[in-house]
């Protein structure tokens, strides 16, 4: 007996994480710090925490009733009905659910690469097939309608994802309105806003068609869309990351799917109070997209090798041989993102850290390149 044929599948390979590194070089894990996984540098929110320890004796239960209560307040926060927000075990398993949705055996998706991995992982996932865009670095991975629509080969899902991991630029609100204006009628474009809170720029989530008598405040001067969904996610600015906790924001007519396609209770009793409680802290979010800004402008101005334009929580770095750069800094203590992986060998990508972190990996990094 045998799992099916999984030889067209590729592996996602995480960052590296601190118990793991020190373990293979023998050291302690107090000596490093982690800049490889794009984690908030300031841990989670403190309600969320509080939100954690008093939910302890609750996970016998099933997450009913607190599913509404955080669909409810995500609704309220965009600005959409109840039934638009999907919850999902993280960001990538709201994929999987625009992917169980809309894909059918031998549909296509068309993915940005370099890119996130998994966009193409879940419609492999769901017996389909993957195209791509190029995300170059000649034109300093510049986002662009005309670069997604030259590839389009009507495809039934378009992935788009501002800010852009690995290289931190965004799309431009219009470019989103054309690439689904120009695209077929049954093409889905899938707009991830994982890092969306690190961005100053209008979210998709004002193209999403919506419900006449919802509440407006995210309204933007573009035309609501029956063709756009968006992605977000607690695990970067709301430091959940370890929780699972991601959403959908679908059009209207997507909303009766969900009860067809979601694992059941995906999102769990601790990831939902949690979540509930990093929403309205507000002070948390804006200290972390404060600290971001600040870090990857001091990185880009101090770091004695080409940076590339960022709207995230990081910043994509080309410093030759970008596995020989990462050890090394390893070696000193700083845990960086090799982006050989995404095709990118000449590139490492640095998460922002606080201000000590910052100074520190800025500070190894010239080093190693000296």
């Amino acid at each position: 007996m045998r799992p099916r044929d999984l030889s067209d599948h590729v592996e996602y390979r995480a960052g590296r994480g601190i118990e793991e590194v020190a373990r293979e070089l023998g050291r302690d894990p107090e000596e490093f710090v982690k800049l490889a996984s794009n984690e908030n540098m300031f841990g989670p929110s403190p309600a969320a925490v509080d939100a954690v320890e008093a939910s302890a004796d609750e996970v016998h239960h099933y997450p009913t009733a607190d599913h509404q209560d955080l669909t409810a307040a995500i609704a309220e926060r965009w600005g959409v009905a109840d039934e638009q927000v999907w919850l999902a075990n993280g960001g990538d398993g709201a994929l999987d659910y625009l992917s169980r949705a809309a894909l059918e055996p031998g549909d296509a998706v068309l993915v940005p690469a370099p890119g996130f991995a998994y966009y193409g992982m879940s419609a492999r996932f769901h017996h389909g097939e993957v195209a791509e865009y190029d995300v170059t670095g000649d034109d300093g991975f510049t986002l662009t309608a005309d670069a997604v629509l030259d590839a389009y080969d009507g495809e039934r899902i378009v992935h788009l994802t501002s800010p852009h991991n690995p290289s931190g630029a965004r799309f431009a609100l219009d470019a989103i309105e054309r690439i689904a204006e120009e695209t077929r009628e049954e093409t889905l474009v899938v707009v991830d806003e994982a890092y969306g809170e690190f961005a100053d720029a209008p979210s998709a989530v004002g193209l999403v068609e919506g419900r006449d008598d919802a509440d407006a405040s995210h309204a933007t001067s573009h035309a609501p869309r029956d063709d756009v969904a968006v992605l977000r996610t607690f695990s970067k600015a709301y430091g959940l990351a370890g929780l699972r906790l991601g959403y959908a924001i679908v059009p209207e007519s997507w909303a009766e799917a969900y009860a067809r396609v979601n694992t059941p209770f995906a999102a769990s009793v601790v990831a939902c109070r949690a979540g509930l409680a990093a929403l309205d802290d507000d002070e948390h979010v804006e200290q972390t997209v404060e600290m971001a800004r600040w870090s990857r402008t001091y990185m880009a101005e101090h770091v004695d090798a080409p940076t590339y334009e960022s709207h995230a929580n990081f910043l994509l770095v080309e410093v030759g041989d970008a596995s020989a750069v990462a050890e090394a800094l390893q070696e000193r203590g700083v845990i960086v993102r090799d982006c050989s992986s995404f095709g990118l060998p000449e590139c490492v990508r640095i998460t922002c850290g606080t201000e000590a972190e910052t100074e520190r990996a800025v500070r190894e990094l010239n080093e190693v390149l000296a």
